[in-house]
């Protein structure tokens, strides 16, 4: 059996890899002989092969994780491949999983072998997660390592991470020991406490016992993470705010041309009117504050106190209020079919 984990999600795959072999030593290999990892970008063609063909230690399976065999410019390696692969040469015996986590060599015979694994029955491409799938992903991980998070907090935690997944696993991490480290312990729960699960073991995902835990806050996340600072979305909302269609359009089309998906474009429109809204409301209390006496009352990066604090004037509560209520209007209607979030972006600009 040939399994093929690739792709630029290096961490989802390798979180796969991790998994398939904790279940193979369940089923097949619990004394742990049967486990072997060959590096094929550096090991010569003698040492995998030997791997590869060697019979199962005191089991019925025997598995052999070659690692980035794709990156080897080995042009005698990678041929041999090639033809076992054709002719089906490998131990019936044997799982061979090909895991590919850099770059592929300039030789042809790389991409070659690329082609033919792709082809597999058991091939798994790990693509970038972005907007809801990302989302989604990072809800459940935080749930599976025992924790719960508020909309806004994780919509923060996604939008700042990028597309580093392994930098978004270790802040989850941090995020759910820090929440659970400043939960005070009392039974059974608290009010507005949440039953969760904490992860007993990583490798093996297992369930542990259940205790109380208060919801990671967006003010818990900026503890752990700065927030990118995007002048086009600033100006694109200031543009919204102040009316000058030409411009919010020519700077909405710039972030599709970036690539930035409608999804994400919405959750930062999203967000910057949530934070003039509360920008307002506090203007409107307590008149004459400073953009940084606002960042630390409402816990917001300084500089986005300052880059919202004329648009923030601009309008009245009233009118950010109905402004809010429009896009959650837009998350409505896109939630339940009745328009495309392209269009509905476009005529909420308009507007």
């Amino acid at each position: 059996m040939i399994l093929f984990l690739h792709g630029p999600d290096t961490f989802r795959s390798r979180q796969n890899l991790r998994d398939s072999i904790v279940q193979f030593k369940a089923k097949r290999d619990p004394q742990g002989y049967n486990v072997v990892f060959v590096d094929g970008k550096k090991e010569t063609i003698g040492k995998i092969l030997t791997e590869i063909m060697s019979a199962p230690f005191l089991a019925e399976r025997r598995m052999i994780v070659v690692e980035n065999i794709l990156s080897s410019s080995d042009k005698e390696l990678l041929s041999e491949f090639i033809g076992r692969i054709k002719n089906k040469k490998f131990p019936e015996s044997n799982i061979v999983i090909f895991w590919q986590g850099e770059p592929l060599s300039k030789v042809k015979e790389a991409k070659e072998l690329q082609n033919l694994l792709a082809k597999e029955k058991y091939a798994r491409e790990f693509a970038l997660l972005k907007g809801a799938e990302l989302t989604t992903w990072a809800r459940q991980e935080i749930a599976v390592r025992g924790g719960q998070i508020e909309q806004p907090a994780l919509m923060f935690l996604c939008q700042n991470t990028g597309e580093d997944m392994w930098h978004l696993s270790s802040l989850i991490d941090q995020l759910v020991a820090y929440v659970a480290s400043q939960t005070s312990p009392c039974p059974p729960l608290c009010e507005g406490e949440v039953a969760t699960i904490s992860l007993a073991s990583a490798e093996e995902r297992a369930v542990g016992e259940v205790s109380p835990s208060r919801l990671i806050t967006i003010v818990d996340v900026q503890l752990f993470l700065d927030e990118k600072i995007d002048d086009n979305v600033f100006n694109m909302v200031e543009a919204i705010v102040g009316g000058n269609k030409k411009q919010a359009f020519k700077l909405l089309n710039e972030q599709r041309r970036l690539g930035e998906e409608d999804s994400k474009i919405f959750g930062l429109l999203v967000w910057q009117f949530r934070i003039l809204l509360e920008m307002g409301d506090l203007i409107e209390r307590e008149v004459g504050l400073t953009s940084d006496q606002i960042a630390t009352k409402l816990k917001i990066h300084p500089f986005v106190a300052k880059k919202n604090l004329a648009a923030a004037r601009r309008r009245s509560l009233a009118e950010l209020q109905a402004i809010y209520q429009s896009l959650l209007d837009i998350d409505i209607k896109t939630k339940t079919g009745q328009g495309g979030q392209s269009f509905l972006i476009d005529l909420f600009v308009a507007k």
